[in-house]
């Protein structure tokens, strides 16, 4: 009974920790509306300053006072973020501005770097809590004690904040309708200005309190943020209330988890949040928008590629590998694979207006189901391309039908937790998968062995892409597909099943997708579990965005971007800041993408 109550206490513990991180994010999303992926870099802003201060004025009084110092300095960096950056894309649709905060990070990562090195600090125990108490036998440190008392008082104190003080109203009424708000002369930028900077605040002081527990680091920001995402998720965008309870059952569900059956830890999170979204779409505590949500398109026209200019693009590919170099040709053949994976998602946020989190688990599902063919069962390599797209067709048949029941954010975050499942699996199926292993030595035949035979192999895949997408859009099917888009309810009242079309355009997706990864593994000669991770992910989210959502040339055209700026920027040391901020700049001057550069152009010269 003892060691299960300590359990319990350590899960409480963990849960306020949490909470902290979990209530700024859900109260700047609730307010500004922004999906902010550097609210980790700020936590571990707030981590690293706390050891500064520590170092500076010694153990005692150095913890205690790092505290806030660390949420002043984290809430100032907050402020800067939101009145440099964040104020230009407010207007923009929330997957540009998430897309900004992640440039955010990569820059924050570089930053951090240089000030704090690369190697991780471990913290000291804070003093007059460094001991223990003996609670039925078993020993529980003070200082979760301190932290289990942490939670309630904060939120008592940001619910007499919200409650009892003018600025708890304006934050109220901006949550439940921010344009209401602004129409009685609410002054929203000096408002979110302020909600920006509390809720960047919240995530230093969880930084600085994570100290005593465990290691500083520079991965510390990626590591909090998809766990904190789906707290949030969880008890509803905009609930800090709804925060503290996902913090506590993600936080007892891992607790008791680790106990029970060690294998789920990694999923039992985002299973959780699977299970919430499937039974309560806007989370436990949340409240549908008053609004309609931003869609994924930015409403710029943007470069519609004629037929004749795609046999054009064609026949320049068809020659091109006499006057490339191998080093050229490698390149080339990434461009095409990771252009049919943005494709793949390009499709799905514009004509179908899904936007996706987690689209790397159709890619991975692919690459694993070619890999294990060949490793398992010593297939060879045209049974293993068969097999790819169709194992990521059934993945996104079965996720996509509990996704398209979700829209905006949520809908997003469900596509999330799907592939964090399918990367935990990868991940712990060791046996299977070679676990963090993965699986090498998944080879083309001889046929293709040669790389300008391979080249044109995936240039035949990208082109099958390019026709079957292409013409999807403009079906009967892509017309009802865009009219549930626009306007779900009159597509339903023309007895259009707008469900159904989201499914179908779902499952096309991860076909393509999983035919990406089933060549991507072929090219590398090996497959590993970050093919499914978060970052893949977030990387197909950058291409389509940087070459523009609302038309299938701005994938090509982004994943090219991309690719080639990686590989020119990786050569030097800063090679995450100047890559961010190249994302930055596009996200904030092109928010149609490079493909909506010459629309943009028009218009501010006629204006």
């Amino acid at each position: 009974m003892g060691f299960y109550f300590a359990q319990a206490l350590t899960g409480l513990a963990s849960a306020s920790s949490l909470f902290l991180v979990a209530a700024g994010l859900s109260l700047i999303f609730g307010v500004t509306r922004v999906v902010n992926f550097a609210h980790g870099s700020l936590y571990m802003i707030g981590a690293y300053v706390a050891m500064d201060v520590i170092g500076l004025f010694g153990k005692v009084p150095g913890f205690w006072l790092a505290l806030p110092v660390a949420a002043l300095v984290s809430a100032v960096v907050g402020g800067l973020i939101e009145v440099t950056v964040l104020r230009r894309i407010y207007r923009a649709p929330e997957m540009f501005q998430l897309v900004a905060t992640f440039a955010i990070v990569l820059i924050a990562q570089d930053v951090a770097e240089w000030i704090w090195g690369v190697a991780d600090r471990f913290g000291p125990r804070a003093p007059g809590l460094s001991g223990v108490v003996t609670i039925f036998g078993e020993r529980i440190p003070e200082y979760d004690l301190f932290l289990i008392a942490m939670g309630p008082i904060t939120l008592f104190l940001l619910w007499l904040l919200f409650a009892r003080t003018r600025f708890g109203v304006l934050v109220r009424a901006a949550t439940q309708d921010r344009e209401m708000a602004a129409a009685l002369g609410v002054d929203q930028a000096k408002l979110f200005t302020a909600v920006f900077c509390l809720g960047a605040g919240l995530a230093g002081l969880g930084g600085a309190m994570q100290v005593p527990r465990d290691a500083v680091t520079l991965t510390m920001d990626l590591e909090i943020i998809a766990e904190v995402f789906v707290i949030t998720v969880v008890g509803g965008m905009g609930s800090i209330p709804g925060a503290y309870l996902a913090a506590i059952l993600i936080s007892e569900l891992n607790a008791f988890g680790i106990l029970i059956l060690p294998e789920i830890t990694l999923i039992v999170a985002f299973a959780a949040m699977a299970v919430v979204l499937v039974i309560r779409p806007y989370g436990l505590l949340g409240r549908p928008p008053s609004a309609p949500e931003t869609p994924p398109g930015p409403g710029i026209g943007t470069l519609r590629l004629p037929a004749k200019v795609w046999f054009g693009l064609l026949a320049v590919m068809m020659i091109l590998p006499f006057f490339a170099d191998d080093f050229m040709t490698v390149l080339i053949i990434d461009i095409m694979i990771l252009g049919m994976f943005a494709m793949s998602l390009q499709f799905l946020m514009g004509p179908g207006g899904m936007v996706s989190f987690g689209h790397a688990a159709y890619f991975g599902v692919g690459a694993y189901g070619a890999a294990l063919l060949v490793y398992h069962l010593d297939a060879g390599m045209g049974w293993a391309l068969a097999v790819a797209p169709v194992a990521a067709a059934a993945a996104a048949l079965f996720f996509g039908w509990f996704c398209v029941r979700l829209s905006g954010v949520y809908l997003a975050m469900l596509t999330l937790a799907a592939a964090q499942i399918v990367w935990a699996a990868a991940t712990q199926m060791q046996g299977l998968t070679g676990g963090d292993d993965g699986i090498t030595g998944v080879w083309p035949t001889k046929l293709f062995s040669d790389g300008t035979a391979f080249y044109y192999l995936a240039l035949s895949f990208a082109v099958i892409a390019v026709i079957v997408l292409r013409q999807a859009t403009r079906s009967p099917f892509g017309r009802a597909l865009t009219a549930a888009r626009d306007a779900p309810l009159r597509a339903e009242a023309l007895g259009i099943n707008v469900q159904n079309q989201q499914w179908m355009a779902f499952t096309l997706a991860g076909t393509v997708a999983g035919l990406a990864g089933g060549l991507y593994v072929f090219k590398k000669g090996s497959v590993f579990p970050d093919v499914l991770a978060i970052q893949q992910s977030v990387d197909a989210l950058i291409m389509v965005l940087l070459g523009g959502v609302d038309v299938l040339a701005g994938a090509l055209i982004g994943a090219t971007t991309f690719v080639v700026l990686e590989d020119v920027f990786n050569q030097f040391e800063a090679w995450r800041s100047m890559l961010g901020g190249v994302i930055l700049l596009i996200a904030m001057l092109a928010p149609g993408g490079m493909a909506g550069l010459g629309t943009l152009i028009r218009r501010r010269k006629a204006a």
